[in-house]
């Protein structure tokens, strides 16, 4: 059989074009994330894989595969909402991706009491779910009080905390403009804005995009992908297509 001796030159074309669609919506519409720790437990689990749309603060260098200096700043700019789950480039290397819940906005006031959570002098009000269930933190188990949070714009979120809340008391966290305060839902075991070298006050050009479902969750503790014998126990059937709150 003789090939055209265009056969390569079109499938090369095609190959480029089909990667300038990608690198589109990747950038400018959705992106798909892998969650691999526990920090967010018990809204997103190790193993869940979700969407993230990049549209939804507007757009920085970020938006773009390995944030390259296009953009000075963020255009197209909409504000974040308290309670939205957003996926950041953390401020210490403006590389690594961070998932949390979105706590504090400009001009807040945020600071832990005895081990509840206050916001402008308002304590954030948090109704128990379960006593007592485990959950993980890392690769080790411990046991946490789930509750429901309820934010002063209406949204209503799980958390968990250690039974003795590890993370007593702080400093007041004033949040400077154009910056924004995140806090993981599994509060004794995330490295958030509360540990300023590592983390600290996010800047608004460093938002990536805002988290809406989950496409896909598997437990790789039970199985890996080629284990197809194991899927049933593996695959988070229940997950599929959830939306994130």
């Amino acid at each position: 059989m003789k090939l055209d001796k265009n056969f390569f030159s079109e499938n090369i074309k095609t190959l480029f074009y089909a990667l300038i669609i990608a690198v589109i919506i990747r950038s400018f519409l959705v992106q798909p994330f892998y969650i691999p720790s526990s920090s967010m437990e018990p809204t997103l689990l190790v193993g869940d894989r979700l969407f993230v749309t990049k549209y939804s603060y507007g757009y920085s260098r970020h938006s773009f595969p390995f944030s390259p200096p296009v953009l000075k700043k963020r255009i197209m700019f909409s504000s974040p909402k308290r309670g939205d789950v957003i996926v950041f480039k953390t401020p210490a290397d403006n590389r690594t991706d961070y998932i949390k819940r979105l706590i504090g906005i400009p001009g807040d006031r945020i600071q832990f009491k005895d081990g509840n959570l206050y916001l402008n002098n308002n304590e954030i009000l948090k109704s128990k779910i379960i006593n007592k269930t485990k959950i993980y933190c890392g690769n080790r188990t411990i046991d946490v009080h789930k509750f429901e949070e309820n934010l002063d714009n209406g949204k209503k979120f799980h958390t968990v905390y250690l039974k003795d809340y590890t993370y007593q008391n702080s400093d007041v966290f004033k949040v400077p403009e154009d910056h924004y305060f995140f806090l993981g839902d599994n509060r004794d075991c995330s490295k958030d804005s509360r540990f300023l070298t590592s983390v600290g006050y996010v800047h608004k050009d460093n938002l990536v995009g805002k988290a809406q479902f989950i496409f896909f969750s598997s437990d790789k503790k039970i199985g890996n992908m080629f284990a197809f014998w194991k899927w049933h126990k593996s695959i988070r059937f229940n997950r599929t297509l959830n939306r994130i709150n």
